[in-house]
């Protein structure tokens, strides 16, 4: 459980149960004491009221009314946010675009300079760009919910990553390749990957990629990609 889930469930147990000790809480996020300790003092820091009952049966107790003094959000989260609106952008559909625009650059403010650190080396790896009209869109599929946290530490990371890829003409395959950028042409997605086992680029569909897995200690380089023209990296803040 890394960090930002345990504390998460932290903040639920305490908000369901009214009350907990540290024993208990350590017990249910699989924890120990002193990361419990550390976790409850992050929590403070943001904002979040915790109090402690001192004594023999005393617990630890959330204040209902108490809020974070800002936004948790993940790298993940903001790199969603940041790819929904250059996606509607490349679309011509983005109404209230300055709008969108002020807010997510308030987000990236609050954010600490580790993770717009990590940001910003995800948003160089995306690409937007306009459709071929002669480009079949009928048989769009949802994506895999898994898809953006893989690729957070693939990209991040370099770490290969391996997922199960179903082609055009519904043939399935296992892939193993080196992400090298996230290519938005709306309304398709694409990851643009080096693979080893072609020894060129392949772009795949994102609605076409199930179960991705990313290899640790199996890292790549960066590589530069053709892109066609019209095709250009999304700029933020």
């Amino acid at each position: 459980m890394n960090v930002r889930t345990r504390q998460d469930a932290i903040l639920r147990s305490l908000r369901r149960n009214g009350t907990s000790t540290i024993k208990t809480l350590a017990t249910q996020v699989g924890a120990s004491r002193s990361t419990i300790i550390r976790d409850i003092a992050a929590l403070r820091d943001e904002g979040f009221i915790i109090q402690t009952d001192p004594g023999r049966g005393g617990g630890l107790s959330l204040d209902p009314q108490s809020v974070q003094k800002s936004p948790r959000l993940t790298v993940a989260e903001v790199f969603a946010l940041i790819i929904g609106i250059s996606s509607m952008r490349a679309a011509g559909n983005l109404p209230f675009a300055t709008l969108a625009d002020t807010g997510l650059a308030k987000i990236e403010k609050a954010l600490p300079s580790d993770q717009i650190r990590d940001l910003r080396r995800l948003l160089d790896c995306l690409y937007v760009g306009p459709l071929a009209p002669q480009v079949d869109t009928s048989n769009l599929g949802e994506m895999d919910p898994a898809l953006l946290p893989a690729f957070e530490v693939s990209f991040l990371d370099r770490q290969l990553l391996q997922f199960a890829y179903r082609d055009a003409k519904g043939n399935m395959s296992q892939r193993q390749v080196e992400p090298q950028a996230m290519l938005i042409l709306p309304p398709l997605w694409y990851l643009v990957a080096w693979d080893p086992s072609r020894d060129d680029f392949r772009h795949f569909r994102m609605d076409r990629i199930n179960a991705p897995v990313c290899f640790e200690g199996q890292t790549f380089r960066r590589r530069s990609v053709p892109f066609d023209d019209g095709v250009h990296r999304v700029r933020f803040a």
